[in-house]
């Protein structure tokens, strides 16, 4: 190995390295600008590793250099937001974009991009419209609500209701409900953020009736319940029902509030996942505001949902926050393509992939596997093994973080690589394999691997094993 400083000589110039990749960079259709960024980065990253002494991976030859630049260009090149196989098992993985969408909703959107709409004009009057219109009654019909409004999350959605309903005054929340979620999301930190007082009522794992009631006073505008989404108490627990807090709320003349975090309009029960409250469910309890997120068990675009009784819910209409919070022409589009397809729960089944996924039967994906492996047996040599394997999957998108899916999937294991230079490895790929590692074992579970995407899998699979990525 050369010494330090020759290796730091010898380290190519940015203009030479570009005239020797013109080829790439014409086939590729790569901007100069965005080329030579894409040489330099790669040539200081090699002269740092020199300097930290770290030679692994520098570069000894001309050739091995136009490999290094030509990849990294490439990869420079390629767009940051990307289509990922995921083979985690996870059906609303919120790492992964969530919630896919249907079919049908993918021409709306290109309909809403490609085309004038009528967004927010009336086509019967020809006058100026609002853009909520074109899902609230829809919206209304499916879950029984008086009224309706679709603001850009569900964070969004909870912080509107309080800021409208409670700003300057007092909302009380069971000390259980006060939870946090993915991305840092506190409920008393939103509550701050909309200008209402926290009062915390009960104990950690128990709250009851009298506590609400106690905690009562001239200042307080809502009770407000939080399902707790990805945290569960079990044992010696009790919460009060929506129904009893709308009881208290009628006598006291106070609003009841839930936020029902990820929302779901069927019973999960007949999957063999417990019941999880349905937003049909909490709007007859009678509560007048119901929050929930519209790219989770609903299946949708992200957006928040706020449903309720007409007089509240106009009253966060008229909040200034709703213009900063509003969604745009496409969640619009793809929205109410989503929701159409719950006028038929066996529709919705088919059409929707997040409930699609949620309901398939093992033995359908047990099939699947197997067509997998059938077409995979060229891949399996000295390099990897393929067998298949039961799964559990889970829901995500914060819903029932106890109860798995029972499924099946692909178990890889490498012969020359350690677990985790191939799941690195994978996820390196175009398109970028998503799995999982249990008990020092790698994991596709085809719950999340659609039939489309088998194909794909294998063209990657046999590149990667085939190609020069092994033992990299």
């Amino acid at each position: 190995m050369q010494n330090k400083n020759e290796l730091l000589r010898s380290l190519p110039k940015v203009d030479e390295a570009l005239q020797a990749l013109r080829e790439t960079i014409e086939h590729y259709n790569i901007p100069r600008r965005l080329a030579k960024k894409g040489v330099r980065a790669a040539i200081d990253s090699v002269r740092a590793d020199i300097l930290a002494e770290r030679y692994e991976h520098v570069p000894t030859g001309e050739e091995q250099w136009h490999e290094l630049l030509q990849r990294r260009l490439i990869q420079i090149h390629q767009p940051h937001y990307q289509r990922v196989i995921n083979g985690a098992g996870i059906v609303v993985h919120t790492n992964l974009g969530r919630s896919l969408l249907p079919d049908d909703a993918l021409s709306q959107l290109s309909m809403g991009a490609t085309s004038y709409s009528n967004l927010e004009f009336d086509l019967t009057t020809g006058k100026r419209g609002s853009r909520y219109t074109l899902v609230e009654d829809i919206i209304c019909d499916l879950t029984g609500a008086e009224a309706a409004l679709v603001v850009n999350n569900n964070a969004a959605a909870v912080l509107i209701a309080l800021d409208t309903i409670a700003r300057g005054k007092e909302v009380i929340v069971s000390r259980g409900q006060l939870v946090e979620i993915g991305g840092s999301f506190r409920v008393p930190d939103v509550m701050a953020k909309s200008g209402a007082t926290l009062v915390e009522v009960g104990a950690t794992n128990r709250t009851h009736l009298y506590d609400y009631e106690r905690a009562i006073t001239e200042n307080t505008a809502l009770m407000l319940q939080v399902h707790t989404s990805n945290f569960r108490m079990i044992g010696f627990t009790s919460q009060v029902s929506a129904e009893q807090l709308v009881g208290l709320g009628a006598e006291k003349n106070i609003l009841v509030m839930e936020d029902l975090g990820s929302g779901c309009f069927i019973d999960l029960s007949q999957f063999g996942l417990p019941a999880e409250p349905t937003v049909q469910d909490a709007v007859k309890s009678g509560v007048d505001v119901v929050t929930f997120s519209g790219d989770k068990l609903l299946g949708g675009p992200q957006a928040g949902l706020i449903v309720g009784k007409k007089d509240t819910i106009d009253k966060i209409k008229k909040n200034p926050l709703n213009r900063a919070l509003r969604i745009d022409k496409f969640t619009l589009a793809s929205l109410e393509s989503v929701l159409r397809h719950y006028y038929d729960i066996n529709e919705a089944l088919t059409a929707i992939p997040t409930l699609r996924m949620i309901s398939e039967e093992a033995g359908v994906i047990k099939r699947r596997v197997q067509r997998f492996l059938r077409r995979t047996k060229h891949i399996e040599d000295k390099l990897c093994t393929f067998k298949m394997v039961k799964t559990q999957s889970m829901v995500g998108g914060g819903a029932l973080p106890e109860y798995c899916l029972d499924g099946w999937g692909v178990e890889i294991s490498p012969q020359q690589i350690d677990i985790s230079t191939m799941e690195r490895g994978f996820r390196s790929l175009r398109p970028p394999i998503i799995g999982r590692i249990e008990r020092e074992r790698y994991i596709l579970d085809f719950r999340t691997i659609s039939d489309k995407d088998v194909k794909d899998l294998v063209d990657v699979l046999t590149g990667y094993f085939h190609g020069d990525a092994v033992g990299s």
